[in-house]
């Protein structure tokens, strides 16, 4: 049989920007003959220059609706700005079609329900654009845990120190924004860029689901010319009663791969989740290190309709996420931090908060906000569970 007659048809929405990632995976899995390109949707059609080699003409439209009818679609990737995936994840879920949608999946936790509530009233598969958690490091932590390998879990801790240029907050309207035109963006370092780490050490600490979540406390500030957070904090208390600390900034010193680390009372585990390697430490032995593959999650997806495969991140594992950005959308609007607390790296166009690397870095170790570890720029918000309906 010719795969092209077996080859998934996908339109992809938002193919510029990280939409250019998908592409190349589309391109990636169209040569293996699992999944094949039908259309793009865009406000402006891509020009060929755009389209990766390969990839031949696919029918382009900016009606999401009309396109995925026209191509016969099966599923359809989401890769559009923050506050249009419910929308767009509801009319492809009408037209029974798939979905791999982008993370962050709403801006709100409202928003959220009203998306997973839809997509599964439609009977239609959806899988979160978390690819952290398509690491074969994931299952492979979870079972060092239960084998006892680091003593009892006490909690689990993330950081993220990265860097982005100015030019990062104007490459869309929408960049940076806690809402554009009274509508919820939610587009800051913990919600957006540096999501994985909070979903990623959430889904370690065994703590997925919305009612996992006890208490969420936040510490969000900026020192970019932005109304979101570049440089940001959050304690989630389980109900469990364990803590999951995430620090997450933009504006680091010295950028280096992000990271999420278990602690327990015999050791601790790490994992570097752009990299799946893993470094295990416990009494009694050497440092151990491990390096795991990844499935990719559209092919997930695809195994999943084909031949009844688990979905590995389905809207109900990302509960706990969409609490926090729930908490996080709900605090007071972020500190601008003093002009004294961060410096210009003009050769790099980027703002840089000097010490921040190392706040990073202890809150993920100590379980601590910025404020307890002394940044007098950190002001916490607390939002017990019931704020989060």
């Amino acid at each position: 049989m010719n795969t092209s007659d077996t080859a998934v048809p996908i339109v992809l929405a938002g193919a510029r920007g990280h939409g250019r990632w998908h592409l190349d995976n589309i391109r990636r899995l169209q040569d293996k003959g699992i999944v094949r390109l039908a259309g793009v949707c865009e406000l402006t059609p891509l020009t060929p220059a755009e389209l990766p080699e390969g990839l031949g003409a696919p029918e382009q439209s900016a009606d999401f609706g009309s396109l995925l009818e026209t191509t016969g679609a099966r599923v359809a990737v989401v890769c559009t700005p923050i506050p249009t995936h419910t929308d767009l994840a509801l009319i492809a879920a009408a037209k029974g079609v798939h979905l791999l949608l982008e993370k962050p999946p709403a801006p709100s936790y409202a928003e959220f329900r009203r998306m997973a509530d839809g997509v599964a009233r439609a009977g239609v598969a959806c899988q979160i654009g978390f690819q952290s958690l398509g690491s074969h490091a994931v299952p492979a932590i979870r079972t060092l845990i239960a084998d006892g390998a680091i003593g009892e879990v006490t909690g689990v801790g993330g950081a993220g120190a990265w860097a982005r240029a100015q030019a990062y907050y104007r490459r869309a309207p929408w960049a940076g924004r806690r809402r554009l035109n009274g509508v919820d963006v939610i587009d800051g370092a913990l919600t957006n860029p540096l999501a994985h780490a909070v979903a990623t050490a959430l889904a370690l600490a065994g703590a997925t689901r919305a009612e996992d979540v006890a208490r969420i406390e936040t510490e969000l500030a900026h020192a970019n010319a932005i109304e979101s957070d570049d440089t940001s904090c959050v304690r989630v208390s389980t109900t469990d009663g364990r803590h999951v600390v995430v620090a997450a900034t933009l504006c680091a010193e010295d950028p280096d791969d992000p990271y999420v680390v278990v602690h327990g009372s015999r050791g601790r585990i790490t994992y570097w989740y752009k990299q799946d390697r893993v470094l295990l430490q416990r009494a009694g032995h050497g440092p151990e290190e491990f390096e795991y593959g990844s499935t990719d999650l559209l092919e997930n997806l695809v195994e999943h309709l084909t031949d009844g495969t688990p979905l590995l991140v389905p809207p109900a594992a990302t509960e706990s996420f969409m609490r926090v950005v729930e908490a996080i959308r709900t605090a007071p609007d972020p500190v601008q931090l003093p002009e004294q607390a961060w410096r210009l790296l003009p050769d790099e166009d980027r703002r840089v908060v000097p010490g921040v690397d190392g706040l990073v870095a202890a809150a993920a170790d100590t379980l601590c906000l910025y404020s307890e570890l002394g940044a007098p720029w950190a002001f916490p918000t607390v939002h017990p569970k019931e704020v989060s309906p």
